[in-house]
């Protein structure tokens, strides 16, 4: 059953300073979160980007073409609330980061995952003294408690806004690794997503391209540049 969507009821979106933050008004009235609390952005560039979003509506209103706005709202609404459960979940992405687990075979491939990821696995170590070990095959390993410490440090140490934006990367590419480097700035959405995908690459180049893979890597490398447009609004914000 398909939701109607609601028609677009105003004209002109504006910006409002505040001394919580800046306000987004529809004709004159604020825009609010779905939980009816007050929609407050706590940099220029950020109420900017989703003001365009609200503007860029036509007749009727799609949220889904709204993914500032969503992320916004999850960093206002749910990350206060679920800040130590969000880490724990974090937490153990990290302790099973794709970066970490590498195939066994082919040869090509195996050389390709330790070409690409593990500059990401040294980045990590030498940024945030998070040191992971990869491994081959399936079989979990364990990572060293230290790391995983320093890990925790470093993701409470996020405002909401941008744990909301790495816990969404996080559950899209399965790393919490290439999440935090997208925030840092050290990679591109587009990187990020041929870090992410690079074995569906793989199999894709040596077996012929299947079109509902293929459909559903186009949506996260769409959803991927939508987060790291936030995570970028955000590192700025802060910078």
């Amino acid at each position: 059953m398909t939701t109607a969507r609601p028609k677009r009821f105003y004209t002109t979106v504006t910006i409002e300073p505040r001394p919580e933050g800046f306000a987004i008004l529809l004709d004159g009235k604020p825009v609010r979160t779905p939980g009816g609390s007050a929609l407050l952005l706590p940099g220029r560039n950020l109420a900017e980007a989703i003001a365009r979003e609200w503007q860029a509506q036509r007749e009727h209103i799609d949220a889904q073409t709204m993914p500032i706005l969503r992320l916004a709202n999850t960093a206002l609404e749910r990350i206060p609330h679920t800040r130590a459960g969000v880490i724990a979940q974090l937490l153990e992405y990290g302790q099973h980061d794709l970066l970490c687990y590498r195939a066994e075979a082919p040869a090509s491939l195996v050389t390709r995952q330790a070409e690409q990821w593990q500059p990401l696995l040294d980045w990590i170590s030498a940024t945030y003294r998070i040191t992971l070990t990869p491994t081959a095959g399936i079989t979990a390993i364990a990572q060293r408690g230290e790391s995983i410490a320093a890990l925790k440090t470093q993701l409470g140490a996020l405002d909401d806004f941008a744990l909301a934006g790495v816990s969404a990367a996080t559950a899209l590419t399965g790393s919490v690794v290439l999440a935090l480097a997208l925030f840092a700035g050290r990679l591109e959405a587009s990187a990020t997503f041929r870090l992410a995908s690079l074995e569906e690459t793989f199999q894709a180049e040596h077996w012929g391209v299947d079109a509902e893979a293929e459909a559903r890597l186009q949506r996260i490398a769409q959803e991927l540049a939508d987060i790291a447009a936030f995570l970028g609004l955000v590192r700025d914000r802060l910078s």
